[in-house]
Parts: structure tokens; C-alpha cells; sequence
């Protein structure tokens, strides 16, 4: 027998996929405003799954930020999204970068998707959505698949809209590539 919580999973899974398919401008669908590039990206504190309370963006100033949004812990894009970054975060370590992922999942769920996973970098708790709206990456009750590169000052340097969860984390790795041989 199936549970509850697993039908309701699979349900929104099914919701996302309909939904993405249809949104041809995700930023604009229901997510909001995308903040501008070259320009101070939107600060936050959220609770995280580590244990250590609140993580804010502000507590990274002086290293380069992967922030990636993304629909749900457990659904199958975003453990293989999870799974891309998890296995390039060595390189990400190497390059003087944190990766912070946002749901509206709650912390507790945020554990047990790192624990099943292997995942060591935070997951971050956006439950009402407000951090998810301040970069254009909200629609109705889930974070979009978005994510974006923000320089060690602070500054929103890329935005990846509508990304593959299987090859992701290389693009982001070869245009982290770029930035970082440009500054």
C-alpha cells in the first residue's frame, strides 16, 4: 500500500511536470520578478536542515553562491539536480563556492532528503515562498527550477531558468568558470 505522504509526492510531481511543460516564461507565469543582473542579489535567512538554526546569504560575502530553487525533496528531478551537485561538489570546493538549495519543503523533510541522499551542503526551508518570490522563483505553494551565481560581494552574476536537472550543475560549474577567470 502506498502512503500518504508518498501519494501527495507523486501527485505534485505530476502537477509540476504539467505545469512546467505549459509555462512558456516561467519568470513571469506566477514566479515574480527576476532581480536584476550585475546588481545585489536579494539577502535572506532561512532555516536549514544541519542543525546549525538560519543560514543567511550575507554569511557566504567574500565567496561565490549557488543558490538553486527547486520544486520538491524525494520527486525525480530534483534528487537527480541534488545528486549532479552532490557529486561536482568538489569542484564547487575547489573553486571557493557554497551551493545552497531552496524548497518550500520543511527542515525536517530537507534531513531526510540529505540523509537518503549523501547530500553535504544545506538545504534551506522556504515554507511560505517569500525568499522563492524575491528572485522570481514562485508558483502558488513550490520554488521553480531556478538558479543563480552570486559573486563574493554579493552581486547576481547568472540566472538559469528552465534547467535540466541531469546536466545542470556543468553548466553552472563552465560559466562559474567564466565569472571567476573574468573578476
Amino acid at each position: 500500500m502506498i502512503s500518504r505522504r508518498t501519494l501527495v509526492r507523486l501527485l505534485l510531481a505530476a502537477c509540476l511536470a504539467v505545469l512546467s511543460f505549459n509555462v512558456t516564461s516561467p519568470a513571469l507565469a506566477m514566479g515574480g520578478t527576476l532581480p536584476p543582473l550585475n546588481q545585489p542579489a536579494p539577502d535572506f535567512t532561512l532555516p536549514t536542515n544541519t542543525g546549525d538554526g538560519e543560514i543567511s546569504l550575507s554569511d557566504y560575502r567574500g565567496q561565490w553562491v549557488v543558490v538553486y530553487f527547486y520544486p520538491q525533496d524525494f520527486t525525480s528531478g530534483c534528487t537527480i539536480e541534488a545528486r549532479r551537485f552532490q557529486q561536482d561538489l568538489p569542484k564547487y570546493l575547489d573553486r571557493n563556492v557554497q551551493i545552497l538549495g531552496i524548497s518550500a519543503d520543511d527542515v525536517d523533510s530537507h534531513a531526510e532528503f540529505c540523509d537518503a541522499e549523501g547530500l553535504k551542503f544545506p538545504l534551506l526551508a522556504d515554507t511560505d515562498g517569500t525568499v522563492s518570490k524575491a528572485y522570481g522563483s514562485w508558483m502558488n505553494f513550490f520554488s521553480m527550477r531556478h538558479t543563480f551565481i552570486i559573486d563574493p560581494e554579493g552581486q547576481l552574476r547568472e540566472i538559469f531558468l528552465k534547467v535540466s536537472p541531469v546536466i545542470h550543475s556543468e553548466e553552472v560549474l563552465a560559466r562559474l568558470n567564466e565569472l571567476q577567470a573574468n573578476s
